[in-house]
């Protein structure tokens, strides 16, 4: 008989493995013993809690009387047993502050408003075996956790054991209650859905309008984000050789080295597109490779340490100079994203700023020879042919998620007015298939966006992302000036 048959099996401790090892009785007894206090001194609330409490203030404002349960869901599996890295529910975040996983933001309705509770998993004492035998939630294996106390001191909000949450749940009275769904099964399922579902529409609704408009600590969120992004951009421009080819995922990659050391993570899957991949709109397979003579189309951001993330678009010429019919595109696209932002002011309809640009653009593509109808009839709302060329919208608002605020009812975002704190992008684009027979083929292959990050002022617009030249002549002149500086590593 062998050491391991004596030992423990891997039974009544949630997160251990079957390929882990088991635990003789002399190793469990010495593991046990011997562990000094590790309790955290100084430990204060964060001063960006009094944002969040505001914020759970709106949110309870607009439901009186009512429960409302907001989770942040758990970890996604990837494969088998592994996990891809946690990021919590936006929603959650910007109520909370909180970045754990498994945790429920419950508002319980008083008198005066809501009373708020935060059920989350409590750190276990080391009178258990978790803390060594759980290689998904013992300290050992992934760090230090904080203590309920703990935890409530830091974001000034109530702690409670997630353990009490089913009990709760259970006695809800379901039409007096709102669930934020879709993040957490467990708790989708303890609550009814009621009215078809529309009261917690409402909430997710609801949530997504006061996100929109951005305080000052947000704000400088974004403005950290889109910092990084462009340190990334500038770390991109120093290894794209001008002479000869380089694959598309190592740009991608060399993006994500600054995202994982100034932030927490890129905020979407970078789009990469070398040559006629600029031309799919959302390229992530990054599997080409770049060609001196045509142009790379970035469109990357950066998700800083408290989720904020930044979204920015840059084409360029590989070799450093556009050729005469790339200037045109470009200077063109360029011409409707400028149109878009200097439209931008306070009580402007959102959707008057696509008119803004699309007009450009097809002004552009009629110069071209492209549009099979005069410009006004190719704006006509029964027409829009000259969409052909470019699909998407001007841009979206931007925040915690890239496309943020996307629960919004269309009277509070497509027709609704800018106001003062609403961050936006604007991104117009034009894209010509390679297949496309219906342009010269010069242009088929040829894609271009320019995409940039834009805060609404009292009295105008304020380009977030301008640290980044969007000029044809200042692009050549910045791409020229990076590879001069050379490669550099984040620090």
């Amino acid at each position: 008989m062998t050491a391991e048959d004596n030992a423990v099996p891997a039974k009544g401790v949630e997160g251990e493995r079957k390929h882990d090892p088991g635990f003789p009785p002399r190793l469990l007894e010495f593991m046990r013993t011997g562990w000094g206090d590790s309790t955290i001194p100084d430990l204060r609330e964060l001063a960006q809690a009094r944002n969040h409490a505001r914020r759970r203030d709106q949110l309870s404002a607009a439901f009186p009387g009512e429960t409302l349960v907001i989770p942040t869901g758990a970890e996604h599996r990837r494969a088998n047993d592994t996990f891809f890295r946690f990021r919590p529910g936006s929603d959650f975040a910007w109520l909370t502050g909180d970045y754990d996983p498994e945790s429920v933001l419950v508002l319980h309705p008083t008198d005066g408003g809501h009373d708020a509770a935060l059920y989350r998993r409590p750190r276990k004492s080391r009178e258990t075996d978790e803390f060594f035998r759980s290689s998904q939630y013992g300290e050992l294996w992934v760090g230090r956790q904080l203590s309920l106390d703990e935890k409530a001191t830091l974001l000034g909000i109530e702690c409670r054991d997630l353990a009490e949450l089913d009990a709760l749940l259970a006695a809800l009275d379901d039409a007096k209650a709102r669930v934020l769904r879709g993040f957490d099964e467990a708790v989708d399922k303890a609550v009814a859905t009621t009215g078809e579902g529309e009261r917690d529409k409402e909430l997710a609704a609801i949530l997504s309008e006061l996100r929109a408009i951005k305080d000052d600590w947000e704000i400088a969120q974004l403005q950290d984000a889109i910092d990084a992004t462009v340190r990334g951009f500038e770390d991109v421009a120093r290894v794209l050789p001008a002479d000869r080819g380089v694959s598309e995922r190592l740009i991608e990659g060399v993006f994500q080295l600054r995202a994982r050391h100034d932030g927490n993570e890129v905020g979407y899957s970078s789009i990469v597109g070398a040559g006629p991949h600029a031309t799919t709109l959302h390229w992530i397979t990054n599997d080409g490779e770049t060609t001196p003579g045509e142009l790379l189309l970035m469109d990357m951001g950066i998700e800083n340490n408290h989720l904020y993330t930044a979204d920015v678009t840059r084409t360029v010429p590989v070799d450093g100079t556009f050729t005469d019919l790339q200037r045109q595109v470009y200077d063109l696209v360029y011409a409707s994203q400028q149109a878009g932002i200097d439209a931008i002011r306070p009580g402007l309809v959102y959707k008057e700023i696509q008119q803004v640009t699309m007009r450009v653009l097809a002004e552009g593509l009629s110069d071209l020879g492209l549009l099979p109808s005069s410009v006004d009839e190719a704006m006509d709302p029964d027409s829009q042919v000259y969409r052909r060329w470019t699909l998407h919208s001007f841009g979206h608002m931007l925040g915690l998620d890239v496309h943020d605020c996307a629960q919004a009812r269309r009277e509070h975002y497509q027709e609704g007015e800018f106001k003062p704190g609403h961050v936006v992008t604007v991104e117009p684009g034009l894209y010509f298939q390679a297949d496309d027979e219906l342009v010269p083929a010069e242009l088929r292959g040829v894609g271009v966006r320019i995409e940039d990050d834009v805060l609404v002022t009292e009295t105008g617009a304020k380009n977030l992302s301008d640290g980044l030249p969007r000029k044809s002549h200042e692009v050549e002149s910045w791409l020229a000036e990076q590879r001069e500086a050379g490669p550099r590593l984040p620090g």
